[in-house]
């Protein structure tokens, strides 16, 4: 079968599309037919080993790691112990390996696909819209009334996170650049900041929830955007240095968030079954939509990296592998 694969550390030149042995499930496992995979910037992270730190679990010299971990297909075979699923099933989720043909997955990773969702769109949930959940109900407790900015409000999270702090019942503002204003508002956040011609200072004091989602803004001007109860959440780990990447301003803000009325935090996503049907829900009835920037083959991949890297993309970057 066709897959992505890489031997190496580095940028998007290292992704080939190659020939390599079909997957065969494990003990609670199923093989899928891939009809369409997500992009999101934990490929990013994989694909270069950065930050260094994280070459503890990915490989120290070499990747041990196979890129690729958002997944809309159908069920090929199942593996010893699953009982859940069955061939021909459609689903989403986390698998293994996912810019392939085929792709192994652990049941318990996996939801049933609504109807109502393309694989293209269903494909683009799994990480982002999990992702984009926790940062809204778990670590902002985001409540009816609540004024919530998202900064990054373009990207795959925060497109998501927008969406899912209104159907919260949140008043919500975004953080993007111009070209991306139009379809930030879109989504249903009013006011647009465009930070290229825009200064955060003037809304100082104006928010119970900021999701930090995109760029390396210090946490003293983070703070300033807060009630004095608010609560800040720094998602992902964009960014910074070679060794800890953005990981540092979450590391102080736990730190200073001991000795202050605000609550300053972040998360590590976990992508769950429940999760997974709470937000596939979402968007079967409407309250979220996935934001497809673009529908690529498999061997336009390596493209798509780039353009994610640059920061082209409104919303999720999707690789339909099969026809939908």
């Amino acid at each position: 079968m066709k897959a992505i694969v890489r031997d190496r550390y580095g940028d998007a030149d290292c992704l080939e599309l190659r020939d390599v042995r079909e997957p065969v499930p494990g003990k609670g496992e199923v093989v899928l037919d891939v009809h369409a995979a997500g992009l999101d910037r934990g490929a990013w992270h994989v694909m270069t080993g950065r930050p260094l730190i994280g070459r503890v679990a990915m490989g120290v010299r070499r990747p041990r790691w196979p890129i690729g971990m958002e997944v809309a297909g159908v069920v090929r075979e199942v593996g010893e112990g699953v009982t859940q699923l069955a061939v021909g099933d459609a689903v989403l989720g986390a698998g293994t390996a996912t810019y392939a043909e085929r792709a192994r997955a652990k049941a318990k990773h996996l939801v049933p696909k609504p109807d109502a969702l393309s694989y293209v769109q269903a494909a683009a949930l799994p990480v982002s819209a999990v992702t984009a959940l926790h940062a809204v109900r778990d670590a902002g407790r985001v409540r009816s009334g609540d004024r919530v900015l998202v900064i990054g409000a373009s990207g795959g999270v925060g497109t998501y996170a927008v969406q899912i702090a209104r159907a919260f019942g949140a008043e919500v503002a975004g953080v993007c650049r111009t070209e991306k204003v139009d379809g930030v508002r879109a989504l249903g956040a009013d006011p647009v900041v465009d930070y290229t011609h825009d200064d955060l200072a003037d809304h100082a004091g104006r928010y119970d929830v900021v999701l930090d989602i995109g760029g390396l803004r210090p946490i003293s001007d983070l703070r300033r955007l807060l009630t004095p109860r608010g609560t800040l959440v720094i998602t992902g780990g964009e960014g910074g240095g070679r060794m800890l990447g953005g990981i540092h301003r979450q590391l102080v803000a736990r730190a200073q968030s001991l000795f202050s009325r605000q609550r300053l935090t972040s998360f590590l996503s976990i992508t769950k079954a429940d999760d997974l049907a709470t937000v596939a829900d979402l968007a079967a009835r409407g309250e979220i939509r996935p934001v497809i920037d673009a529908a690529v083959p498999l061997d336009a991949m390596p493209d798509a990296m780039r353009r994610l890297v640059d920061g082209e993309v409104l919303g999720k970057i999707v690789i339909a592998v099969r026809e939908d």
